[in-house]
């Protein structure tokens, strides 16, 4: 496609991360000066660095930056944009900031505002799909999206449990509590309207039959202010955690011809009923030969690259030339899709409970070759904040057929090397090698069926792991003149220096060295077997080395008393132990009996009083971070001894929110 001169020459990006980066390529593909915005936090983001133009909108604080729709305005109109494209998250589907950009006298790259209002509220959106003919969840919704606790608890009964309660506005799982007994319906109403609330700024709730373990089809559709509409074919997003989603690709390995079509027809019709234009995705759940309208995202989606590498479109291309009025370039039957495609997201984040991981991101080496594409928003050496989404990067493969892609998926991710920060990458690995997703058998509680959400141990670092963090350590020291690595424990003995790591085990594991010849070399040995290591390379995350004549690669880097390093699809964290004058036993007796806040957050309720007799596992307080509630649980029964947070208290990461003083019971078995 030939984009036709546009009436702007300057394109705001009101965004960050990933899908900044991929709309500022874009522009540079166009010839359209790209202007960022970014916040204190983001100041040497990676998307500033690559950015023509790029202006401070406040900081850290999303509420007072990214989501400061005056400020955006206000930058929009003194950077001379002539349109502002909002990304995905945060102000995407906001109906304030489009009609704003308007009113500003600027293009929105995306549906007007009232469009937005309309597909953009699920329970208007589910009266415009019933008008376009399209089957809806049972469920109710009040007036207006608003009903009281009781009535909502009595039309639940009516629709029969298990029930899903779910946030009117926004998407991403957030809001959205699924019930299955009546004695819970209210807890689960008042949590979604508190989350709500934090990441949407409105806390109107509703009510759907719970569809278990259904698929998650999504349609990709294009509509131009001239009312013609196209879908771009459909993604299966039936793997997630939480409602949030893991893993997408095109085409669904689940759909055929007709079901298809039925879809593809639906959204379409959903598209032109809403008035919608620019790029949209209409979504459903699929329940063998039946299928349901879910929401629509007026806006582009995460996974839209797997539908660019079917379609050969690009949808920020076509995105721009919409929004510059042009009439979409191709017909509904010149749309045509070949191969397949597959996305995982990379996030900062413990694999199994999805809490965010952040810190300086000491290695980033994505995999690369054929078929391969890696959207990041990072590089190795960037922080990586805890204010925002953590996703660090997709990584999207594709094949002339499904099975090529999964092989090219699981070899893409076992070349996937990532320091400093936890990830899920071996989660993503787990779910790339499991028969059942070769085999296309996906739903939305594919990892539980599989027992995929359940953590698996860390193994031992094997000799070769300790080759080269003894390697890398002792290279570095040679190179470096600000830090030592024999300062933590190691001893040095008839020109002998030996290096102690102890892994996430708590196991110790020794690597003797000395000098090997003249030629910079040295002879480690590891459990009484002796290497010639040579170190080849030792850049940033990166180390390459040679050992008894063959080579191996791998990631390495230090942060404090850490080692990281990487082989293929394993990682390891090595501490180096702290020096034997220092006890640390009063530390940790102290940190056994507190409660500590896992990231930085808001207390939003808390469940229990100073001298309270709690049980174990009971729920003693809820913290709200990254816009997702975390319950905080007793790790055993006893007395609430301190409370240091009231509600609405803001924490730092590692606060004690709650002590508990065990019973006597508790105490005589730890004795």
């Amino acid at each position: 496609m030939t984009l036709p001169e546009p009436p702007f020459e300057r394109l705001l990006i009101a965004n960050r991360g990933e899908v900044a980066v991929r709309v500022i390529r874009a522009c540079r593909e166009l010839g359209i000066t790209s202007v960022a915005v970014y916040s204190e936090a983001d100041r040497h983001a990676m998307h500033v660095r690559l950015a023509d133009e790029a202006y401070l909108v406040g900081p850290a604080s999303a509420s007072e930056s990214y989501l400061n729709i005056e400020k955006l305005i206000e930058v929009a109109t003194r950077s001379g944009a002539g349109a502002v494209h909002p990304g995905y998250g945060f102000l995407s589907e906001n109906a304030r900031l489009a009609r704003a950009v308007a009113e500003a006298g600027i293009s929105w790259v995306g549906p007007p505002a009232e469009v937005m209002e309309k597909v953009g509220d699920k329970v208007r959106a589910k009266e415009l799909a019933r008008e376009a003919n399209v089957p809806t969840v049972p469920g109710y919704a009040g007036d207006d999206g608003e009903a009281s606790e009781e009535r909502l608890r009595e039309e639940a009964g009516k629709i029969g449990y298990p029930v899903l309660v779910k946030a009117s506005a926004g998407g991403g799982g957030r809001g959205m509590r699924p019930v299955w007994r009546d004695e819970d319906f209210l807890e689960a109403v008042r949590a979604a309207r508190r989350e709500a609330e934090a990441a949407f700024g409105e806390g109107s709730v509703f009510l759907e039959k719970l569809v278990e373990n259904p698929r998650h089809i999504e349609v990709q559709v294009v509509a131009d202010e001239h009312g013609n509409v196209v879908h771009l074919y459909e993604r299966e997003c039936s793997i997630q955690r939480r409602h949030q989603k893991i893993l997408e690709e095109a085409p669904s390995p689940a759909l055929d011809k007709d079901l298809r079509e039925a879809l593809g027809d639906a959204a379409v019709r959903l598209a032109g009923v809403a008035g919608y234009t620019n790029a949209g995705t209409v979504e459903f759940l699929v329940d063998g030969e039946e299928f349901y309208f879910l929401e629509m995202n007026a806006r582009l989606q995460v996974e839209h690259p797997v539908t660019e590498f079917i379609t050969g479109l690009d949808l920020v291309h076509l995105q721009l030339a919409i929004a510059a009025g042009e009439p979409l370039p191709l017909l509904q039957e010149e749309v045509t899709s070949r191969g397949a495609a597959i996305e995982v997201r990379v996030y900062a984040e413990d694999p199994y409970t999805g809490l965010p991981s952040g810190g300086v991101l000491r290695g980033f080496d994505p995999p690369v070759g054929p078929g391969i594409r890696n959207d990041a928003g990072v590089e190795a050496g960037d922080e990586v904040s805890l204010d925002y989404d953590p996703m660090l990067a997709k990584l999207i493969v594709s094949g002339p057929d499904r099975q090529t892609a999964v092989l090219r998926l699981r070899r893409a991710l076992e070349d996937y090397s990532a320091l400093g920060v936890t990830t899920n990458l071996p989660l993503l690995r787990r779910i790339a090698g499991e028969p059942a997703f070769a085999a296309g058998e996906t739903a939305t509680g594919f990892l539980e069926e599989h027992g995929l959400d359940q953590p698996v141990p860390e193994p031992p670092p094997s000799r070769e792991a300790l080759l080269l963090a003894a390697a890398g350590e002792l290279s570095s020291a040679n190179t470096s003149h600000d830090w030592d690595p024999f300062g933590a424990g190691p001893w040095r003995l008839g020109g002998v220096t030996r290096l102690v790591y102890r892994g996430a085990d708590g196991d110790e594991y020794a690597v003797e060295a000395r000098r090997a010849g003249r030629g910079g070399g040295w002879r480690l040995v590891v459990n009484g077997e002796a290497s010639v290591v040579e170190v080849r390379a030792l850049a940033d995350g990166e180390l390459r080395l040679g050992i008894d004549g063959r080579f191996l690669e791998g990631g390495f880097a230090v942060d404090g008393r850490s080692v990281l390093i990487s082989l293929g699809s394993l990682a390891w964290q090595l501490e180096r132990p702290a020096p034997p004058d220092v006890d640390h036993a009063g530390a940790d007796a102290a940190e056994g009996a507190n409660l500590t806040a896992p990231m930085p957050g808001t207390v939003v309720k808390v469940l229990v009083e100073e001298g309270d007799e709690v049980e174990e596992g009971q729920t003693l307080l809820v913290l709200e971070a990254m816009k997702m509630e975390q319950s905080v649980a007793a790790p055993h029964a006893g007395k609430v001894r301190a409370l240091p947070y009231s509600e609405g208290a803001r924490v730092p990461g590692g606060a004690v929110l709650a002590e508990i003083e065990a019973d006597s019971d508790q105490q005589a078995a730890e004795s």
